[in-house]
């Protein structure tokens, strides 16, 4: 039997003070009645609109120095990207209608910070109009620590060279038995913790993200997303989170994960993320993300009711998903992505990193 929701916990969740108490309890409700609470407080926040952005993704390099047991995109030797590169995929974003880049890729010596700032100076130069939606916390962090540089001048730095917004990504799960798993040489939870708060208060928004659905427990989940909460009371700096469970192919993690008889997360886990931290959220981020290349067009449009209130970036590429076993593709053109909408009943809205209309 599954315990009922009882009207405390449902009052708590409306006034953004749930405990982690509650939310051990709601995990263990009829889903049901989860996703149901789940959509009223994402009507209570955002109503029903489902926004969307029109993006491209820009893969800097496939190399890195780091050990993540659940990577399948790096390559020992590769490729990395010149700025004139980066141009000719940037014109190709804008001539599609893209209105966001989003630039990323490994952390490895030759990224300096000069790298970056004179590749977003040109991007910038180029494109005003562009959002440069770039870099995950541990690039800066990496970048920054080759030159001994405090975290917030390097993030201000990259914000006078054009970058609009700073990706939450390399957050996996913020609990350190988790990251000495499955990411042992990259920045602690305390780390990551530090320059997520430095970005913001140097002015540079952020989405937040959780991996989950590999080695950590349900605990530890909530942990996280309490966790995204509490930086948020501090810094008001998160646009949105981002779900995304765990692709276990061709990759450590999930080769030993498969060995020992446990595979991907099922859709009702998925279902009950994005439920869980829209409550846990609620009255905190607005925006919940159903991010359609991890979950699938069919299970990102179920997550809309469960919570969410986005459906993410028309993306057109998306190496890293693909390269760890992602049959959704790379690419949904902005009409399709407003015709998902359309048929659960809601309103599409493209917005911006910022959540700005456009």
């Amino acid at each position: 039997m599954h315990p009922t929701i009882t009207d405390d916990i449902i009052e708590r969740a409306y006034s953004g003070d749930i405990y982690k108490e509650d939310a051990m309890t709601l995990l263990d409700a009829n889903p049901f009645e989860l996703f149901s609470l789940a959509n009223d407080l994402r009507y209570d926040a955002v109503g029903d609109n489902v926004t969307y952005v029109t993006n491209r993704n820009i893969y800097l390099t496939n190399m890195c120095v780091g050990n993540c047991g659940f990577c399948a995109f790096k390559e020992k030797e590769g490729y990395i990207l010149s700025t004139e590169e980066v141009l000719k995929e940037v014109e190709w974003a804008n001539n599609s209608g893209a209105v966001e880049v989003c630039v990323q890729g490994g952390y490895i010596p030759q990224l300096t910070m000069d790298y970056y700032t004179e590749l977003f100076d040109a991007i910038k130069s180029n494109y005003p109009a562009m959002n440069i939606h770039a870099l995950s916390p541990m690039e800066v962090f990496y970048a920054a620590g080759m030159e001994k540089m405090p975290l917030e001048e390097a993030f201000s730095i990259l914000k006078e060279c054009g970058v609009g917004t700073l990706t939450g990504t390399s957050a996996e799960i913020l609990a350190d038995r988790v990251r000495k798993i499955i990411c042992p040489t990259k920045l602690t939870r305390q780390q990551w913790i530090d320059t997520i708060e430095a970005s913001h208060n140097a002015g540079l928004l952020t989405n937040s993200t959780i991996m989950y659905g590999h080695v950590e427990t349900a605990e530890e989940r909530l942990d996280h997303i309490f966790t995204i909460r509490e930086i948020q009371q501090r810094t008001n700096g998160f646009t949105e989170l981002i779900p995304m469970p765990f692709m276990p192919y061709n990759n450590k993690i999930g080769e030993e994960m498969m060995q020992s008889g446990k595979f991907m997360t099922t859709g009702i886990d998925d279902l009950r993320l994005h439920a869980i931290s829209r409550i846990i959220l609620h009255k905190h981020i607005d925006n919940i993300q159903a991010a359609w290349v991890k979950l699938g067009k069919k299970l990102a449009q179920v997550a809309l009711f469960c919570g969410a209130n986005d459906l993410g970036g028309t993306l057109m590429e998306d190496k890293i998903t693909v390269a760890s076993g992602g049959t959704n593709g790379e690419y949904t053109p902005a009409k399709e992505l407003e015709w998902m909408i359309r048929q659960t009943g809601r309103t599409p809205k493209m917005r911006n990193a910022l959540y700005e209309e456009i």
